[in-house]
């Protein structure tokens, strides 16, 4: 068994994350305990998560309960930025797991990891993950409306008979208007036709095709891999999203209809220069699903 797997997900129970790994080897995910026990408890104290989880293990072993031989420790990335041997269980073990937290958080826990999404939303995210997998998302054009229909196409292709279509008709969300579906066209070969070399440029760019808004769904996820594309293309940075909270965000975008120094600011403060990493792509992906949910 590898210590150290490349394939990260994150997943939200009740905005709480949950980390897991791939093992190519096995086939199949590791979840992290620690962040199972913290949710199963209601904890955020990472201190008394670990105490806690030390105490159950031990007692568990002293039952001689088959859960604790089969957990594993693989590295993963802490708090700090670094990465730590954290003990992780496959999908049984923690189904097992949460059985000996009585409670209906448990019960609420378990309904919630058993069940398989096979939403759109579901399906979109796992194509997005072979985005950077196949390579092809170095084969999309930067910055352009061309561009982010290739993304959105990708993404939502075989899902929606609209994917990577510009839409024709008028839409709103949350009482704000979008473009009129008639002056569409007009206004984006306006966002084409700016620049996208410095940063303010980028968030400008990224502020306006926002409020374009292009396609009948999945604007924001595929705005967010365009986002990324030009940082990385002109900057060398990209945006480590997990540092955004997701409310910090959303309001940031609402604001960015009239002015977008805010996004602007708040985007610069979780900029890195790894571009490379996969497991800052996948991270990213993570976060932009969870801003929809």
């Amino acid at each position: 068994m590898k210590t150290e797997l490349k394939k990260i997900s994150i997943r939200f129970f009740d905005e709480r994350e949950v980390r897991a790994v791939w093992d190519d080897d096995q086939s199949k995910w590791w979840f992290c305990v620690l962040d199972v026990v913290g949710v199963l408890n209601e904890e955020s104290d990472y201190a008394k998560v670990r105490n806690y989880w030390k105490y159950l293990k031990a007692k568990l072993r002293k039952e001689k309960i088959q859960l604790v031989s089969e957990t594993n420790q693989l590295k993963i990335q802490a708090a700090d930025g670094k990465k730590y041997k954290t003990d992780m269980l496959d999908s049984e073990g923690i189904i097992a797991l949460s059985k000996h937290f009585p409670n209906t958080r448990a019960m609420k826990f378990l309904d919630w990891f058993i069940y398989s999404d096979t939403s759109i939303d579901g399906q979109s995210k796992k194509k997005a993950y072979t985005l950077f997998e196949s390579d092809l998302i170095n084969e999309m054009e930067v910055g352009s409306t061309k561009g982010l229909q290739q993304i959105h196409a990708y993404l939502f292709g075989g899902l929606y008979d609209f994917a990577g279509q510009i839409r024709e008709k008028s839409i709103s969300k949350g009482g704000y208007r979008f473009v009129y579906a008639q002056h569409l066209k007009e206004t984006l070969q306006q966002i084409d036709a700016m620049p996208h070399k410095t940063f303010a440029d980028i968030i400008s760019k990224y502020a306006e095709m926002n409020k374009a808004h292009p396609f009948m769904e999945g604007n924001g996820r595929s705005a967010r891999i365009w986002l990324d594309m030009m940082l990385k293309k002109h900057l060398k940075k990209c945006v480590d999203w997990s540092r955004i909270a997701k409310q910090a965000y959303m309001n940031a975008m609402i604001i960015s209809t009239v002015d977008s120094s805010v996004l602007e600011q708040l985007i610069k403060t979780a900029l890195t220069s790894k571009i490379h990493d996969r497991d800052m792509f996948m991270k990213g992906i993570d976060y932009s699903y969870y801003y929809e949910e």
